[in-house]
């Protein structure tokens, strides 16, 4: 039995050593990831649903420093038996930057600044959407192996000017600000949009990273 415990102790050591120096070896290399979500509500015959899915890819500038871009969109769509009241799509860009720490092993706190800017409009109404924020995050990163990390991230500072305009009719302009909190969006538009609470910018995220 302590053959076996020990056993399983090198190999723990050895994979966290790997990880370890990969990690601290990564400037040139680049990583891959995504962000995914889905919200659907249903009432009588009235069903919302939001959907977004975010592609994001980077490169290490230094074996700490990290930046990229996400390229993305969120759809959100009312349907009901009388037909769609309203269909939204939006398209996403997102540059952002990395800092990492070691905090132990494989396991690193890293700090992120995100610039996503995001714009498209309703359909049915041709009612145009323009989103531009600032999210300042902190979250961990595992890493697994020396291509493979799990991360997760809160949101510590968020940012966001949305501006609604109808086709016919003045323009509302909506400004959020907030720290360390979950985002709610605004009621106006979210009514307009015919959404389910549909957050253009998600303040809580985990994911996986590919790193090559």
């Amino acid at each position: 039995m302590k053959k076996i415990f020990t056993l399983v102790g090198i190999a723990l050591i050895g994979l966290s050593v790997k990880a370890q120096d990969s990690a601290q070896g990564l400037k040139g290399a680049w990583f891959a990831t995504s962000q995914f979500g889905y919200q659907q509500t249903k009432t009588a015959d009235l069903k919302n649903t939001s959907l977004s899915v975010l592609p994001v890819v980077g490169t290490f500038v230094t074996p700490s420093v990290a930046v990229g871009a996400g390229i993305g969109f969120i759809n959100i769509k009312a349907d009901s038996n009388a037909g769609t009241a309203a269909k939204t799509d939006l398209f996403v860009i997102q540059p952002l930057a990395r800092k990492y720490w070691n905090v132990a092993g494989s396991l690193y706190f890293f700090g992120q600044a995100a610039l996503p800017v995001i714009t498209g409009k309703e359909k049915e109404s041709e009612l145009k959407v323009n989103q531009v924020g600032l999210s300042v995050s902190g979250g961990f990163d595992y890493f697994v192996t020396k291509n493979f990390s799990v991360e997760f991230s809160y949101d510590l500072a968020n940012f966001t000017s949305t501006t609604i305009e109808p086709k016919n009719g003045e323009k509302t302009t909506v400004t959020n600000f907030g720290l360390a909190h979950v985002a709610n969006v605004d009621p106006f538009y979210n009514t307009v949009l015919a959404g389910s609470n549909p957050n253009l910018t998600s303040p809580l995220s985990f994911g996986f990273k590919f790193v090559f």
